[in-house]
């Protein structure tokens, strides 16, 4: 569906439906928004997934600057330290971890991991817009997300004296082995 016949599907909605959606892109909301199109386009027009991302990335387009985006993970050692600080538990490691989904693309958590309970406690959400301001750049061969953490991580680990993992630095996989004392 070009951007035309969005606009022309867009505007056939009822205003209360437009403004459902509009609620779930303003709160930034992505997948709200993607529901709500798929659950009224679906059925009456076949608007599936794909089509509804274009439709609720044009409604993002039209807000710009007024959605209430989702802050980002502070990357600061003194930070990441206060993070760490609130686990459950004595931290045995920092772990890098990929994960990704429709919005954000790849992505890396964070984390604390814990022994006594065992567990992991997240420090930090490295999308590639947050690891582009910490490194000052979007312009190697790595994903910008990847060095930000093995970065941000390193420097944990060596100030909580705990080893890092991050088993595929070089490569987005979100089923890369875990951490294991």
């Amino acid at each position: 569906m070009n951007k035309a016949a969005r606009s022309g599907w867009w505007e056939t909605l009822p205003a209360g439906i437009r403004d459902e959606i509009d609620g779930y892109v303003l709160q930034d909301s992505y997948l709200g928004a993607i529901r709500i199109v798929v659950d009224v386009g679906l059925a009456l027009h076949g608007i599936g997934v794909g089509t509804a991302q274009l439709i609720v990335g044009d409604r993002y387009l039209h807000y710009g600057d007024t959605v209430a985006r989702t802050p980002d993970s502070p990357l600061d050692l003194e930070s990441l330290a206060y993070r760490a600080a609130a686990s459950d538990g004595p931290i045995v490691a920092i772990e890098a971890v990929w994960d990704g989904d429709t919005v954000h693309d790849w992505f890396v958590y964070l984390t604390a991991v814990t022994a006594d309970p065992v567990g992991e406690h997240r420090l930090a959400t490295i999308y590639r817009s947050a690891a582009c301001l910490y490194l000052g750049a979007d312009d190697g061969p790595r994903h910008p997300s990847a060095v930000a953490a093995d970065r941000a991580g390193r420097a944990l680990a060596a100030r909580l004296a705990v080893p890092f993992h991050f088993a595929s630095p070089d490569t987005p996989d979100d089923e890369a082995p875990r951490w294991a004392p």
